[in-house]
Formats: structure tokens, sequence, C-alpha cells
């Protein structure tokens, strides 16, 4: 992950991505080389000289305006989650200084809420995805079969990128786990864009991309997601199948940290989690760390 190649390596996948058809250009006449757009179609889209595009590709302009930026996200046809990434990009030092980050923490007023929120799954995520605190109808929901308290050592705190492609029965537990698994590399490659100079993310992408070969293949695919809200089915070991939709809350003054609550779609799901909180006996104060960051 990083390095100043991840610029035009963007830009060459989204080129690639975008035909003439798409922009409704016409073709000149004669066979393609390429099925998206040549360099010098996507220069003239943007207003700019094929020669600075081309210096861009290579990695070779450090201070591309926003305005130039904006002019290839439109030529590119790129989304909201996709523009950020670009712009995320453009501005990361060619050289980020690694530096290991703090250890996250979650806030005591997050917790207040995750404990106020029994009724309702609901699980506090980390830049990385690893799970800063969680409630019992959280823990219950995506990952019973691990200690609960789990998250409130960061040696043993539960990784959910890792669970996702490395654990069996993190994976039976998603009905459509390629879909939800593309959502996450995705994600996670708009997270690494944002911070290039973060060891730790490097450590776990390696890391995933050495272990599975299917997240190597969605990793090299360049796929940007933004995850803010969405829908799972879910094969739950003890309440079988159960539909759930999630939002995710951020945090002004912590927007690396992520606040997934999960709600009942149809009857049936309404059912399961009922059933899941009356299998919840013996309730315990939520623990985690409550130290700010």
């Amino acid at each position: 992950m990083g390095g100043s190649g991840d610029l035009g390596e963007f830009l060459r996948r989204r080129r690639a991505a975008v035909t003439p058809a798409d922009l409704d250009l016409r073709a000149p006449a004669g066979r393609r080389r390429v099925t998206g757009l040549r360099r010098e179609e996507l220069a003239g889209l943007a207003g700019i000289s094929v020669a600075y595009y081309t210096r861009l590709e290579q990695g070779h302009v450090a201070n591309a305006s926003d305005q130039v930026l904006g002019a290839l996200a439109r030529a590119l046809l790129l989304d909201d989650a996709q523009r950020a990434h670009l712009f995320d990009l453009a501005r990361r030092p060619r050289r980020p200084a690694r530096r290991r980050p703090r250890i996250e923490r979650a806030h005591p007023r997050t917790l207040e809420l995750l404990s106020a929120l029994d009724h309702l799954p609901a699980v506090l995520l980390g830049r990385r995805n690893d799970v800063l605190a969680w409630n019992r109808m959280g823990h219950a929901l995506l990952a019973g079969h691990v200690p609960f308290d789990a998250p409130g050592d960061p040696a043993t705190r539960p990784s959910m990128s890792r669970m996702l492609f490395l654990d069996a029965r993190t994976r039976e537990l998603e009905r459509d786990w390629e879909h939800y698994a593309r959502t996450h590399v995705g994600y996670l490659r708009l997270v690494g864009g944002r911070h290039g100079d973060d060891p730790a993310l490097a450590e776990l992408i390696g890391e995933l991309a050495t272990k599975s070969p299917e997240f190597a293949a969605m990793w090299a695919g360049g796929d940007v997601r933004e995850c803010t809200f969405g829908s799972r089915t879910l094969n739950h070991p003890d309440v079988g199948p159960v539909e759930v939709t999630y939002q995710v809350w951020l945090q002004p003054d912590q927007p690396d940290h992520r606040l997934e609550i999960y709600t009942p779609g149809p009857d049936p799901a309404a059912a399961a989690f009922a059933a899941l909180e009356r299998g919840l006996v013996h309730e315990a104060p939520l623990r985690a760390s409550a130290d700010a960051d």
C-alpha cells in the first residue's frame, strides 16, 4: 500500500474503465488499441495538455490543482468515494513519513451510547476496522465465538478485516460473502489513500494479500467504496437466517471511529433479534478502554 505510483495506478484503472460511448464521444475511425479512454481523450475532456496528464499518470506532478483534479473526476465519471480517493492520493506526500499511530481507544461517551443501545446490535470500529467496543447484542450478532471483552486489550482486539477473510466462522456468517467482502476491500482502499503514513494499515493489507488469494484479487481490482449504510443477510448459528440493515455514525472529533448500528429487516429478522436478546441471560457492563484518544 502506498507509494508515488498509487495516483497513476488509480488514473490508469479509471481511464480503462470509461469508454468513449460512456461520454458520447465519437471514436476516431480505425481499430482502437485500448478499450477505455486514450490519454489524449481524457486530457482533452479535462482541459489539460497530454504531456501534463502523462506526468500525472507517471507520478511526476506533486501539486495538481483542485480545478484539474475536479475536471479529471468529472471526465472519469467518478462517484463521491472515488473523487475523495483521487484527491487523497494527489495530496499524499510522495514519500510519506511512516509513523506509529497512537493506540485507538473508545471515547467514554461512545461507550455510554453503546450501553444505552441494549436492544440493537452496535459495534464501534477504528481506522483499520478493529473492534474498539461493542454491546452485548452487537457481539452476539456478529462474533459470538470471540470473547466479549477482547476489544478492551489492543493485543487481543478483533479485526473485522482479518475475521472476514481469515476466520471460517465469520465467513460462514455472511450469506453473500463475496459482495460484502468486495465492499469491505473497497473501503480499505479508500482508507489506505487517506492514511498512507499508517504502517499498521499497510501491514494489515499486506498480511491479507499474502494469506488470502481472494483478498489479493479484490485488492488488485482497485475498487474504491464508501461504506456508510447497507444491508446484510446473516446465517446466524443460533437464530438462523436474519436480514439486517446497518448505518454508520461518525464523530466529528474522532473521524476515524465508526459506530455501526444494526436494525432488523423484514418481520422474521425482528423475531430473530428478539430471540438473540433472550439468549443474553447474563448481562454484563460494557467492557472496553474508556480512555480518549
